[in-house]
């Protein structure tokens, strides 16, 4: 898991003014609530005074308060009030929280888990359908997997699981040609991405568009853009596709929260989405029944762990890009974190600790930069070019 990124946090219509949430991401929780001025704030959930949990608390003259003696932290995470000093009192400097960026985008909340400036922070993955001509995005469907989150991102990595896992889809095919040459990575910034072609082996037809289109001609694609956020296009004409966004919210080692956004250029009538989901959520759970029974749970360590092919290539850069974010020195040590776990109350960084000390809450361990060069090395690819 990795600092410095965008996670989903919760969808915006299940955080309501003047309530406060638990929402346990990266391994620790936070404290997600809605002021009465509407806006969303995400923190860490700890209390600096005797660790009360914050999100058990409530919402008041938009600031948290602490259900445990009342502290009271503003937007900024900057205590406003401790009733036991009195009304007049000077307050410490050292009585704050880690608040983080957050923004409202595709009916989510998102938080920007790290301490980079604004400059330098990657973005929220851009979904150009969502508000254009022609297309309709269905309402943000949450899913909870027991799998670790790289498995599930890897998982929509991998075209050549579909003959396979999905049925529903058709059970379609890759073309030979991608199956010895490659999958035709296309990098980016953040991410990778592909399109390929399906065969028409199997001759059986999709439940996805609902105008019983046969897979003949169906281009498809995948890309990843940082850890978290999966694209997914499956393009069966060009009046009929579906354009599809998984931004995963690790909740930790073993338990991913998945918010999927579907958007499609048919049956745009917003009496279809149910049905649109419904085929959509068949080809989901048809993964989630493989990735909550892998061995290991997590990713291995070692690529040599594992056998990687000509159409593994777009994992196989996935993994190149963890490790370069590992080299920056944001990916979290869960050893560490789960060897300390109730011994030490952490928080991950904000971007005030770039700038301000006397914080009281230990910053979430992290791998050390200079310890991340081994997992670097590119895997080499069984039958193809690595």
């Amino acid at each position: 898991m990795y600092i410095n990124f965008w996670y989903p946090i919760v969808r915006s219509q299940d955080l309501e003014a003047g309530k406060a949430q638990r929402v346990r991401t990266l391994g620790v929780n936070l404290v997600a609530w809605r002021g009465e001025d509407g806006q969303a704030h995400v923190q860490a959930d700890t209390c600096v005074h005797r660790g009360g949990s914050l999100s058990k608390g409530l919402v008041k003259d938009n600031c948290i308060v602490c259900p445990y003696h009342g502290w009271r932290f503003g937007p900024d995470g900057k205590a406003v009030a401790i009733p036991s000093l009195g009304p007049d009192a000077k307050l410490p400097a050292r009585a704050k929280i880690d608040s983080y960026p957050v923004q409202e985008k595709y009916g989510i909340v998102f938080a920007f888990l790290g301490d980079l400036p604004e400059e330098e922070r990657p973005p929220i993955y851009d979904v150009t359908e969502f508000s254009a001509d022609g297309w309709r995005g269905t309402e943000i469907v949450v899913l909870d997997i027991d799998a670790y989150y790289e498995r599930s991102m890897e998982n929509g990595l991998d075209p050549a699981h579909n003959e396979f896992v999905h049925p529903s889809q058709g059970s379609p095919g890759m073309e030979p040609d991608y199956l010895k040459k490659g999958l035709g990575l296309e990098d980016r910034e953040w991410g990778t991405r592909f399109f390929v072609s399906f065969d028409e082996k199997g001759h059986q037809e999709s439940d996805l568009s609902g105008l019983r289109a046969s897979k003949k001609g169906v281009r498809a694609g995948s890309g990843h853009h940082g850890p978290n956020h999966l694209q997914t296009w499956i393009n069966f004409s060009a009046t009929n596709a579906f354009h599809q966004y998984f931004f995963e919210q690790p909740v930790d080692e073993s338990h991913t929260r998945v918010f999927f956004l579907n958007t499609r250029n048919c049956m745009l009538d917003p009496k279809m989405d149910a049905r649109a989901n419904e085929a959509n959520l068949k080809v989901a759970h048809e993964d989630i029944a493989v990735l909550t029974e892998l061995n290991p749970v997590r990713t291995p360590e070692n690529n040599v762990k594992e056998i990687l092919l000509p159409p593994d290539q777009a994992v196989v850069r996935y993994r190149e890009f963890l490790a370069e974010w590992e080299r920056r020195g944001w990916r979290i040590d869960l050893k560490k974190l789960r060897e300390t776990a109730g011994d030490v109350a952490y928080a991950i960084p904000c971007p005030d600790r770039r700038t301000s000390g006397n914080w009281v809450l230990d910053p979430i361990p992290l791998v050390p930069a200079a310890d991340a060069a081994a997992s670097a090395t590119p895997a080499r690819l069984a039958g193809g070019n690595g």
